[in-house]
């Protein structure tokens, strides 16, 4: 073995809830085998912390049940979800809910001491447990809180996940049509020692989160760049459903560049109402739910007002509701528009969409397998069958917590195979130089999110697609020779990664045969 090979039993690439929570339970199960996390920058920045609005769980069985809760997700799909997960997910919510209120998670409480539960965009109960509005912040550090009191976890922060390790590291042909693609760990370059290493692995779980930052609004932090998506696309994995992209109806109105904040449906739960600038409410004339329409149909009609009358936003209107439950229930949301000049007792909230939420990604089975050996995802990276065309809302966490748990269930029976008897080879350096222009890195990055923005948004043609696969191609064919020609870097790993889900986006938009969910072509119109 090559004394810069790092070998863990489980390696898990990304910290938000779903890398948390995997890690915790098998280190618990298993404190003779070693879990290695990895974060490409600081812990706790992922999705996951900025999750405002909660997670949906059946809890209330006098005025709900799983049949309506799997009834809204499925509608919510829009006919493309998979059933079998769709019911898995559901039925084993509460116990996931209660494992994490063992380990000290916060929720809102009532005046009875019960749950207080919100209502969201197209549930047709109240289901939404929240910890005000940060309740993915509160699940996170708890399963940080319990991760680091284990000795056999090792967290690695500022470990850039550069390419997962299969045969094709070993000299053999790797293509899509191989059924005994295999991974060994991953090449992870360290950040704070500018080096890259192989880490070998029984099993290799990606949790790396989502894509948002292929756009230029999103609600999605800046790490978000499909990393883990990419490298299991590079790798020969199956990757569906990509052109699926939720748009958040309602992100607070950002100059582009910056991430936007999330206005959670969770308000228009409480009571606000859409309307435009002359305080005329809209969303009846688009659905009967009016404000609490589906996300999809809710971000179409928000597209189609501001073409409309050319402004750069609607506005969300929470004036009417009783402040000091408004200010309790939604503290951040509150002081932020404050922070931002926007009285929300006296003003409207101008919001707009921004990119929010992959509903496709690494096809998964019911137990978090890829369609390559010993290589698991979970999280958002995971294409898992939940979401089908759209995801109903707060179901995110949900489905994070219970692919987690299956993740451990299947490895905890199947404790992997022994390691490789022969050495990873060493990444390769060797002729390559130090980047003399870095604005050549960060010009297709920031040229990329506004073809995408402007070309595979909302609402998408025919000719919009052809125009940036013809724009990507010449992205990816100058990235290609910076990647083989300079010393690697984060910038130029995310460059790369950005340019392959931006292309599994529009390849996959391109083969859609009908306007289904979050997807719209209006070429495909009858």
């Amino acid at each position: 073995m090559s004394v810069q090979t790092l070998r863990t039993d489980y390696l898990v690439i990304g910290m938000g809830v779903a890398g948390l929570s995997f890690a915790v339970k098998i280190a618990n199960a298993m404190p003779n085998r070693t879990v290695t996390l990895l974060s490409k920058g600081e812990v706790i920045e992922s999705n996951t912390r900025y999750a405002q609005g909660g997670i949906a769980v059946v809890t209330d069985f006098e005025n709900d049940d799983f049949e309506k809760h799997i009834q809204d997700t499925l509608v919510a799909g829009a006919g493309r979800c998979n059933r079998e997960v769709v019911e898995m997910v559901v039925r084993e919510g509460p116990a996931r809910l209660e494992e994490m209120v063992a380990m000290g998670t916060r929720f809102d409480r009532n005046d009875q001491g019960g749950f207080h539960l919100g209502m969201e965009g197209a549930h047709s109960a109240r289901r939404i447990l929240h910890y005000k509005d940060l309740t993915g912040y509160q699940i996170q550090q708890s399963l940080l809180r319990k991760a680091k009191s284990l000795s056999n976890i090792e967290i690695l922060e500022y470990h850039f996940a550069v390419d997962l390790i299969t045969q094709h590291h070993f000299g053999e042909k790797v293509t899509r049509h191989r059924d005994d693609i295999t991974c060994y760990g991953v090449y992870v370059m360290d950040l704070r020692e500018n080096r890259v290493r192989p880490i070998e692995a029984r099993a290799t779980i990606l949790a790396s989160g989502g894509a948002g930052q292929v756009y230029d609004l999103t609600t999605n932090p800046v790490v978000a760049t499909g990393d883990g998506v990419a490298m299991a696309h590079r790798a020969k994995a199956q990757i569906d459903s990509m052109h699926f992209i939720q748009f958040h109806p309602t992100a607070l109105k950002a100059e582009t560049g910056d991430r936007a904040f999330l206005i959670s449906e969770a308000v228009r739960g409480f009571g606000a109402i859409l309307k435009r600038a002359d305080g005329s409410s809209f969303m009846e004339e688009y659905d009967d739910r009016g404000s609490l329409a589906s996300r999809d149909i809710v971000a179409r009609a928000i597209d189609t007002e501001m073409k409309k009358s050319g402004d750069s936003s609607v506005f969300l209107d929470g004036r009417h509701l009783d402040q000091d439950e408004y200010r309790k229930r939604f503290p951040t949301i509150y002081n932020t528009c404050l922070e931002k000049g926007i009285d929300p007792a006296v003003d409207m909230i101008p919001v707009a969409p921004a990119a929010h939420y992959l509903c496709g990604g690494v096809r998964t089975d019911l137990s978090g397998r890829t369609t390559i050996g010993k290589l698991y995802c979970c999280g958002e990276a995971a294409s898992t069958g939940l979401h089908g065309a759209n995801r109903l809302a707060s179901n995110s966490l949900l489905e994070a917590l219970v692919y987690a748990h299956r993740c451990y269930l299947d490895l905890r029976e199947n404790k992997g195979p022994e390691f490789l008897d022969r050495e990873i080879p060493e990444w390769r350096i060797e002729g390559t130089t130090d980047p003399k222009e870095l604005v050549l890195i960060t010009h297709n990055r920031r040229e990329i999110q506004q073809v995408m923005s402007d070309y595979v948004g909302i609402v998408r043609t025919n000719e919009r697609l052809t125009r940036t696969l013809r724009r990507l191609a010449l992205f990816y064919e100058e990235t290609e020779q910076l990647y083989q020609t300079t010393t690697l870097s984060p910038q130029i790993c995310e460059l790369r990664n950005l340019i392959a889900v931006a292309y599994l986006i529009v390849r996959q938009s391109m083969e859609e045969t009908e306007n289904v969910g979050t997807f719209y072509n209006t070429d495909l119109e009858s």
